[in-house]
């Protein structure tokens, strides 16, 4: 290894996301990409920045506020990055707005899409929606005045608001002259029109619009001067003190009504907004003039992801298809025990369907042979088959033990819920292991046959959730390996009890082996380099951030192994650094799926070692969390996975962006070469036409 680790051979965590961001923005530009495509791009990008400065930038607030100096690998404190990401935010919203104004709306607009500005309304228009307003806004409004016995109203995270100037005086003769106006949630922020009444196929109205026409009607007998929308971004971490809680789920239902009323990390204004207001709200909120973002629109961009589901144009959307389902589960009926106990079966989501987990887990809810069932819940969403069908095998008796992750950000209140209905039917319910998240995932199913218990178990690369794995790409593999499923059940038996790891045959795992185990088959390549052989390590994944990891992948460079690194989002590592990196490459792959898979490739003398894992390589996935890293031990699926996970990827030249020593990305586009989409020659290689 480089003997010394210095600052200036990492780059930074939040400066790469801002980058990512980037990235998904240019999806938001392609012209080739369906237009109503792009527009959702648009959101996903306004929804990672919320994100970001929900917990990124809200714990470099909160490290500053505490007086902390502390540093990561790239050396920058976090006043230095705060102010970096300050001025590369400013201008990515800048370009975000420039681009639905000046290219999306308009090019909407011609397919007969119109967003319908109040200054543009008919009188037709007018009329439907002051009656729209009478009818469904009104009536839920709560106009507040800010006077003494009025104070500024609790102002919700990322909510709708309007900062209303007014002159005159009210009922009781109070010369007010400002008040907040708060949408409920409730209401939709885009407006429908009948196409009689907007003139186009498709006619839409803000909220925001609907509210400025009629805002007077608020204020009977005063004059409005001035009406701004604005929305308030806030620290959405939760603070809950593992180590002084006696019960994690009270604790957190007490906690995640305050995350809406957090500390304000940003402030975004209608670009019109008056100075006074301007300065109220800042004084208010307690942030900086840096932090107040100008916008020309709608100040949440994120709630127009919901107008591509409105829109009945086929032609505007990436086309359908089908999930392909591999054939030795093709039959109607098919027992899964049966097809597992022959051979392992892969699944390459979202090409190949989720649907075979599910059935799964509801054949040994209703098989009379399966006597238990173990399973780990990260994300698994509101509206769940699997959670349904657990709740049902534990109804009938069988031993369902289900270790949920509380703490799984943003689908705390989603698990809490499933745990109590769980808890309910009689199933276990334990939520792992006090300092690190459970981000493993497991299932096992105990079943008696001839006398004996045999052991089936699922691991994955991704969550268990049906709606994602129609969005993200993972892989999932289904062993009645012997040796596998008793790594597997050790590793829930350390979730659910008690005593000391013991060493596992296959599997990998967080806090204990992973991260050794990785350096040390890093390690192997480098030797075999050095010893005159080829080393080449493949790995896939969606951050990149672990010093020691990235220290260990630059030695081997040095020794000449080839290292081929696909990073979705976040990557530490400068590839391509003269003395330091010249053998290491590093791609983002950014296309209509959203990139989950870890695959860890290491060429280990031809025998060609191959893992699929639910870790990325940061800190946390290394040594705070609990995760599972296992290997793909039947030769022809281990060829799929090289080929259909790595090799497809490497060889993408239409939506791949290679990543320079300084952090900046570079799309990849096919001159002379046959362009090569690996999510396009996935989809024809494993799904079905939609017919």
């Amino acid at each position: 290894m480089p003997e010394k680790i210095t600052p200036q051979q990492f780059l930074n965590r939040e400066l790469g996301q801002l980058e990512f961001n980037r990235r998904v923005l240019a999806q938001a530009e392609d012209a080739d990409i369906p237009l109503l495509e792009r527009l959702k791009y648009l959101c996903i990008g306004s929804s990672n920045l919320d994100e970001f400065f929900e917990i990124r930038v809200a714990g470099l607030m909160e490290q500053i506020k505490l007086g902390g100096i502390s540093t990561d690998a790239d050396g920058m404190s976090a006043a230095q990055i705060l102010r970096q990401i300050r001025t590369q935010a400013h201008q990515l919203i800048d370009h975000q707005y420039h681009l639905f104004n000046a290219d999306i709306t308009p090019a909407l607009a011609e397919q007969g899409i119109k967003f319908l500005r109040r200054t543009h309304w008919n009188t037709a228009q007018q009329a439907w929606l002051k009656d729209y307003f009478f009818r469904e806004v009104m009536p839920v409004l709560t106009p507040i005045g800010l006077d003494p016995a009025h104070p500024f109203p609790r102002v919700l995270n990322k909510s709708l608001n309007f900062a209303v100037e007014l002159q005159g005086r009210d009922a009781f003769g109070r010369n007010s002259t400002r008040a907040i106006v708060q949408a409920p949630r409730i209401l939709p922020r885009t407006i429908l029109l009948p196409p009689e009444i907007s003139g186009c196929e498709y006619g839409f109205v803000f909220l925001s619009s609907i509210l400025h026409a009629h805002v007077d009607e608020l204020f009977t007998g005063m004059e409005v001067l001035g009406c701004f929308q604005f929305r308030v971004t806030r620290n959405s971490n939760l603070f809950v003190d593992e180590e002084e809680i006696k019960n994690l789920r009270l604790s957190l239902q007490g906690e995640l009504p305050q995350r809406h009323f957090g500390d304000a990390v940003r402030l975004e204004i209608a670009d019109n907004c008056s100075p006074q207001i301007e300065a109220l709200l800042l004084k208010e909120f307690k942030l900086l003039p840096d932090d107040l973002y100008r916008v020309h629109g709608p100040v949440n961009l994120v709630r127009l992801m919901e107008i591509p589901s409105m829109v009945a144009r086929d032609d505007l959307k990436f086309p359908a298809f089908v999930p392909g389902v591999p054939a030795v589960l093709q039959k109607k009926g098919a027992d899964m025990f049966k097809v597992i106990r022959k051979s392992d079966i892969l699944l390459h989501h979202p090409y190949q369907s989720f649907k075979p987990v599910i059935d799964f887990i509801q054949q040994a809810a209703s098989d009379p042979a399966v006597v238990a069932i173990k399973q780990t819940v990260y994300r698994t969403g509101a509206d769940s088959a699997l959670m349904e069908a657990l709740i049902a095998a534990a109804q009938r008796g069988k031993e369902v033990t289900v270790v949920v992750e509380l703490l799984a950000r943003f689908d705390e209140e989603a698990n809490i819920n499933w745990a109590n209905r769980l808890e309910e039917v009689g199933a276990h319910v334990v939520y792992g292991v006090v300092g690190h998240k459970t981000h493993a995932k497991m299932l096992m199913v105990v079943r008696r046959e001839e006398g004996k218990l045999k052991r089936y178990v699922h691991l994955g690369t991704g969550n268990y959730h049906p709606r994602t794995a129609r969005l993200y790409t993972d892989f999932g593999l289904f062993t009645s390996n012997e040796e596998i499923c008793t790594d597997a059940n050790e590793v829930f038996s350390q979730l659910t009890s008690l005593g000391r790891a013991r060493e596992l045959r296959h599997l990998w795992q967080s806090p204990f082996s992973l991260h050794a185990e990785v350096l040390r088959a890093i390690k192997h390549e480098t030797e075999l380099a050095s010893a005159g052989k080829k080393g080449h390590i493949i790995a896939k994944m969606n951050a990149l951030l672990e010093p020691t990891t990235i220290n260990a992948l630059y030695a081997a460079s040095q020794a000449g192994v080839r290292v081929d690194l696909l990073v979705r989002g976040v990557c530490a590592l400068r590839p391509g650094v003269k003395g330091l990196s010249e053998n290491i490459r590093v791609r983002s792959i950014i296309g209509r799926f959203l990139e989950h898979t870890r695959i860890f490739y290491f060429r280990n003398d031809l025998k060609h070692d191959v893992y699929l894992a639910s870790a990325d390589w940061m800190d946390r996935n290394f040594f705070r969390r609990i995760e599972v890293c296992f290997p793909i031990l039947d030769l022809k699926l281990k060829k799929r996975v090289i080929e259909e996970g790595l090799k497809a990827y490497l060889q993408d030249n239409c939506q791949a962006w290679d990543m320079d020593g300084e952090g900046k990305y570079h799309h990849k586009t096919p001159r002379r070469a046959q362009p090569q989409c690996a999510q396009t020659k996935l989809l024809e290689q494993l799904a079905n036409k939609k017919s």
